[in-house]
C-alpha cells in the first residue's frame, strides 16, 4: 500500500520495530533516500545538515566524487578474491601509504579488517603475541566496540553491557583524566599503579589502549602530559601502548592521526569510520617487529580489507591531501568552539565547550558548580535540532553532552547555517523548560 509522502518514515519506522531486534537503536526517526556533502535528504523530501557524519565515518563528506569513481572502477575489475586467497594491489598500496603517515617508532606494517571493533580485537591479538603477555588496561569512559572483547575494554556500562556479560578475563580499568569531573593526571597514573598493586603485576600486562579522545565517553581530549606520563610507565615496565584512533582518525581532529598532538608515539593503531569514505573497513598498523609477531595465518578474514573499500580508503588518503582536510578540520573546530561560547555566554545550563579540531563538545548541568549533569537538556536538543533538520548525537558517561562531528568538506555557509539552526533550537528547548 502506498504511503502519503508525509507519512514514509513513520510508515518505515512501524515496519522496522516489527522486523528488528529493539537493541538496535536508532537516534532519529528518520530514512535516508541519498545525500551528498554534508546534507541528507529524506524519503518525505525533507534535507537536513548534517553534523555527524555517519558517527565521524564521512570525513570526505557523504558521496565524495573522487571516492564513489574509486569504488565505481573496482567494481568494473572485481568485488572480491579473499586477499589470504588471491592478493591484489590496492590492499598493499593501502598498507603502504597508511605505514609511511604513521607515528610509530621505526618501519611501520599494517593490515586491515572490516570493523572498529575487529581492529581492536587484532590489536590485542598482536599485543599479547609480541609480549607474551594476558593484561589489557583500558580506561573508564572509554568506547572500543561491541564484541565481547571490546565490550570487556568499553568503560562504561549503560547501554552497551547491559546483561551482556560476563566478559573476557584479565581487562582492567584505570580512570581517565578530566578536570571538570575531579579525575586529574596525577589521579589516573596513580589509578594505574593501584593496579599494579592490587590487581595485576606490571610484567603481566601486555598493553593499554586508550582513546586520545574519548568518544562516548564524551569528546574528552586526553591531556598531552597524560600520554607523556602513560608511554614512560608502558616504557619502564615493557608494556605496549594502543591508540585507538577509530573516531579520532583520518584528519578529524586537525592530524590525521589524533596522537600527532601529544607527540607521543604508540606501537600499534587502530583505524576505521573516516578511513573508507562510507565503505566498511579498518586499518590496525604498528611497529613492524610488533606486528610480525603473530604466526601466518593468525591474522586475516574472509572479507578483511574488501577490495572496494581499499579503493575508496585510497581516495580518501587523496582527498584528504588535496583538499587539506587536516586544516579545514582545525579551522571548523575553531568556529565551532568560538560559536559555541558565543552561546555559553547567555546559556549557563553550558558548562564547557572543549574539543581538538572538528571534534567538538557541549557539555550541559543544571548548576554553575557543574555538579548536576543534565542529560535531559542534551537529549531535548538533540530533539529539538532534529525537528528544525539538523542532525546532532549526544554521548557522555552521564548522557550530558553533544557531539558535533561535520564533514570536514562542508562549506562556511552550511557550518554557520547549522550552528545557527543549534542556537535557536537551545533556545527554544530552555524557553519550554522555563
Amino acid at each position: 500500500m502506498n504511503q502519503p509522502l508525509q507519512q514514509q518514515n513513520a510508515h518505515m519506522m512501524a515496519r522496522r520495530t516489527a522486523a528488528l531486534p529493539r537493541g538496535v537503536g536508532q537516534a532519529h526517526p528518520l530514512f535516508a533516500s541519498r545525500a551528498l556533502g554534508a546534507e541528507v535528504w529524506d524519503v518525505e523530501g525533507r534535507r537536513f545538515i548534517d553534523f555527524v557524519a555517519g558517527i565521524a565515518v564521512v570525513n570526505t563528506g557523504h558521496c565524495h566524487p573522487k571516492v564513489i569513481a574509486a569504488a565505481a572502477a573496482q567494481l568494473e575489475s572485481f568485488t572480491h578474491t579473499c586477499f589470504q586467497v588471491v592478493a591484489y594491489d590496492g590492499y598493499v598500496t593501502l598498507a603502504e601509504r597508511l605505514n609511511a603517515m604513521a607515528p610509530v617508532d621505526g618501519p611501520a606494517k599494517s593490515f586491515f579488517m572490516s570493523t572498529g571493533a575487529e581492529a581492536v580485537e587484532n590489536a590485542v591479538k598482536v599485543a599479547r603475541a609480541y609480549t607474551r603477555r594476558p593484561g589489557i588496561i583500558a580506561f573508564n569512559g572509554g568506547f572500543h566496540g561491541r564484541t565481547c572483547m571490546t565490550l570487556g575494554l568499553t568503560g562504561k556500562v549503560d547501554p552497551y553491557k547491559l546483561g551482556m556479560g560476563p566478559f573476557p578475563a584479565e581487562i582492567y580499568h584505570a580512570p581517565f583524566p578530566c578536570e571538570m569531573h575531579g579525575v586529574s593526571v596525577d589521579d589516573a597514573i596513580h589509578g594505574i599503579e593501584l593496579l599494579f598493586k592490587n590487581d595485576i603485576e606490571a610484567s603481566r600486562v601486555a598493553a593499554f589502549i586508550v582513546e586520545t579522545v574519548q568518544g562516548e565517553g564524551g569528546y574528552n581530549p586526553a591531556p598531552t602530559e597524560f600520554l607523556q606520563r602513560l608511554r614512560a610507565l608502558a616504557d619502564k615496565h615493557g608494556i605496549l601502548i594502543i591508540a585507538d584512533e577509530i573516531q579520532t582518525g583520518v584528519a578529524r581532529t586537525g592530524k590525521f592521526f589524533a596522537i600527532e598532538h601529544s607527540g607521543v608515539k604508540p606501537d600499534i593503531i587502530t583505524m576505521a569510520k573516516g578511513l573508507g569514505g562510507g565503505f566498511p573497513i579498518s586499518a590496525i598498523i604498528g611497529r613492524a617487529d610488533v606486528m610480525d609477531a603473530a604466526s601466518p595465518g593468525g591474522l586475516g578474514g574472509t572479507y578483511s580489507g574488501s577490495p572496494l573499500a581499499c579503493a575508496a580508503a585510497l581516495a580518501v588518503l587523496d582527498a584528504v591531501e588535496e583538499e587539506k582536510l587536516c586544516e579545514r578540520a582545525a579551522q571548523i573546530g575553531t568556529r565551532m568552539q568560538a560559536r559555541l561560547k558565543e552561546t555559553a555566554a547567555w546559556a549557563p545550563c553550558i558548562g564547557d565547550v572543549r574539543g581538538l579540531g572538528a571534534m567538538v563538545a557541549i557539555e550541559f548541568f543544571h548548576d554553575a558548580e557543574r555538579t548536576r549533569p543534565a542529560p535531559e537538556l542534551a537529549k531535548a536538543l538533540v530533539a529539538e535540532a532534529f525537528q528544525r533538520q539538523l542532525l546532532l548525537l549526544s554521548c557522555g558517561t552521564y548522557g550530558n553532552v553533544i557531539r558535533l562531528m561535520t564533514p570536514l568538506t562542508l562549506s562556511d555557509a552550511l557550518l554557520e547555517e547549522g550552528l545557527d539552526v543549534l542556537d535557536a533550537s537551545l533556545r527554544a528547548v530552555l524557553a519550554a523548560k522555563n
